[in-house]
């Protein structure tokens, strides 16, 4: 395989690999999980059982598609990643934009697992509905039906973001009555907006496995499927109540992290700062590992990386600051790239002078930055810094001394227990920020805009040096690594009105949730038919095509198309296969 090819599948790295197994058939033609079963599966343990199962496919449907312009090029969207079992051609078409409903891999097999999940799901809801009386008790029922409808919905929800215009499949839509080829000619927020609407009204707010989904997971869930909309009258009040008075799972009243790297430490999953994560488990037999992040890891001592996690230099620009206030160069930030050795490899790196976000080094791996305990970067830990580029990814990664117990091996490298927070609070917060933008209440954007910088300005945030280098395992000193300067905004959003004020918080959003799978559904509510998504794709392509790599020249006439890929296409062996009498339920999104 061509060092090109290697390069277009790895920039276009995965948050999670989908496994494929037991996912061949077509998506509504099988019969819903458990059909064959429910009358054995009337019991708690059944029914506990399949929800159980319903959980599960929600860690197979987290690959989410993009993350492009955080990566080597921008095809998708700042925070959001291809997803997995696509071939080196189908990868290089995600890159150039020219997925077709005909593609396969990736494009049909997400449809699929989610729709898989949202079954799973249903026939919990079937089974629960038809199971002896005194089976469960009132309160259980109440909680396990809101739980599988919450799934139900998050699963709709993560298609709708891709697609926008698919099928609502609820438990009514069974393979016994046949009535399963459903059209994707309505629209399927109102859906999603009941559907979680019933689950903020039967969810417990606490609950004995913190794994599970509560009250405020689906009570956020729900504001950012009204924000989708741009219904941000209602969003706002919902986040505002779980600001003030969210809990997790666990009872934990909802604050950000003191360290923001602890959202990545499975030392300390289910923090107060995660309002819902997808979880992962190893050493259990069951395949519960995060595999998908294994790919973005660097080739650290001990552990057999990939290193080929690239990431676009247009996004590491984001992370400079200016040095008199330490706020962020909104306008000029890619004016010129961060120093870095690509291109000179075993050379020394003169380190940049300037000013710089403490997010950046708590995000990526680069050159001359102590990496956790794993000890200083070298060029042997990237799988060739020329053709894949100077900086991995740090999120995701485990330190080494927790390698043997919250990571196993897979052979070529570890798969780990580090969660997948699919909301956290600091996400809440700069939603609400959004909103605040949005009515015109600039100061309190400013608020909720200030109390995320704020983490990042403490120095408790800085990465510091070694105290010796060569021996990680001896510490660090109270010396920052880089000049981190992190200024807090006082009166700008105001003075300077709501347009500035507006690009303020995206760009925070754009900083905070680097990497963590967001930015592409942002880019879509954000364009609303303006352009803005192609504009700031597009803009990240014609910088990164002018690198001095080998990866520029695949980037060479590449765009990314208003009203065409704001949207996947339906997978055309989907509607090939709602046929009813030679015709098609399922209709393609436009431009495919």
């Amino acid at each position: 395989m061509s060092k090109r090819y290697l390069k277009q599948i790895y920039t276009t790295v995965l948050v999670m690999m989908i496994s494929l197994t037991g996912c061949e058939e077509n998506y509504l033609e099988v019969a819903p999980f458990g059909d064959a079963f429910e009358e054995n599966m009337a019991t708690k343990t059944g029914i506990n059982g399949l929800l159980t199962g319903a959980y599960k496919r929600l860690q197979m449907s987290e690959g989410i598609f993009g993350n492009v312009t955080n990566m080597t090029f921008s095809s998708f969207g700042t925070n959001e990643w291809v997803w997995g079992n696509a071939s080196p051609t189908q990868l290089s078409n995600f890159e150039t934009h020219l997925i077709s409903p005909t593609t396969g891999g990736a494009i049909d097999s997400r449809w699929r697992i989610c729709y898989d999940g949202i079954q799973r799901a249903n026939s919990v809801l079937n089974v629960l509905k038809n199971s002896p009386e005194g089976t469960l008790t009132a309160k259980e029922s109440a909680q396990i039906s809101g739980e599988a409808v919450f799934i139900r919905s998050v699963l709709h929800f993560e298609l709708a973001k891709l697609y926008l215009n698919v099928p609502y499949i609820d438990e009514s839509i069974t393979f016994s009555e046949g009535n399963y080829k459903v059209p994707n000619t309505e629209s399927i927020w109102p859906k999603l907006e009941m559907d979680f609407k019933y689950a903020v009204e039967n969810l417990a707010e606490t609950h004995a496995d913190r794994a599970r989904a509560n009250k405020w997971a689906a009570q956020c869930f729900l504001a950012k499927v009204y924000m989708q909309q741009h219904k941000y009258t209602e969003a706002l009040p919902l986040l505002k109540d779980a600001i003030d008075n969210g809990v997790t799972t666990g009872g934990q009243k909802y604050t950000l992290n003191a360290f923001y790297s602890d959202n990545w430490d499975p030392k300390k999953s289910n923090s107060a700062e995660s309002v819902f994560a997808v979880q992962f488990t190893v050493f259990d037999g069951g395949g519960n590992a995060n595999y998908g992040m294994a790919v973005t890891y660097p080739k650290v001592p001990g552990m057999e990386g990939s290193g080929w996690a690239q990431i676009s230099r247009a996004t590491i620009n984001t992370f400079k600051t200016d040095p008199d206030t330490g706020l962020p160069l909104l306008d000029t930030y890619n004016d010129f790239d961060l120093p870095d050795d690509a291109y000179i490899p075993g050379a020394d790196l003169i380190p940049y002078t300037g000013t710089l976000d403490s997010r950046l080094d708590n995000s990526v791996v680069r050159t001359g930055i102590p990496l956790m305990d794993w000890g200083m970067p070298q060029d042997s830990w990237y799988h060739d810094k020329v053709v894949h580029g100077p900086y991995c990814l740090k999120k995701f990664l485990f330190y080494a001394a927790d390698k043997d117990i919250f990571a196993e091996s897979m052979g070529w490298t570890y798969a780990s227990s580090i969660n997948y927070d699919m909301i956290r609070f600091a996400d809440v917060l700069l939603l609400a920020a959004e909103c605040e933008v949005e009515a015109g209440s600039l100061e309190g954007a400013e608020k909720y805009v200030n109390r995320v910088r704020a983490r990042a300005a403490d120095p408790l945030n800085f990465v510091k040096t070694y105290i010796d280098p060569n021996d990680p395992n001896l510490g660090f000193t109270e010396i920052p690594a880089a000049n981190y300067k992190v200024g807090l905004y006082t009166g700008q959003f105001s003075a300077n009105g709501q347009d500035f004020a507006r690009k303020a918080y995206r760009f925070e959003k754009r900083l905070e949730m680097a990497f963590e799978g967001h930015y592409f559904s942002d880019l879509q509510r954000w364009d609303n038919g303006t352009g803005y998504m192609a504009d700031e794709i597009n803009k990240t392509i014609q910088h990164e095509m002018l690198q001095p790599d080998d990866h520029a020249s695949v980037l060479r006439g590449v765009s990314f198309t208003k009203g065409r890929n704001e949207l996947y296409p339906i997978p055309q062996t989907q509607i090939d296969q709602s046929s009813i009498d030679g015709n098609p339920t399922l209709v393609q999104n436009p431009g495919y």
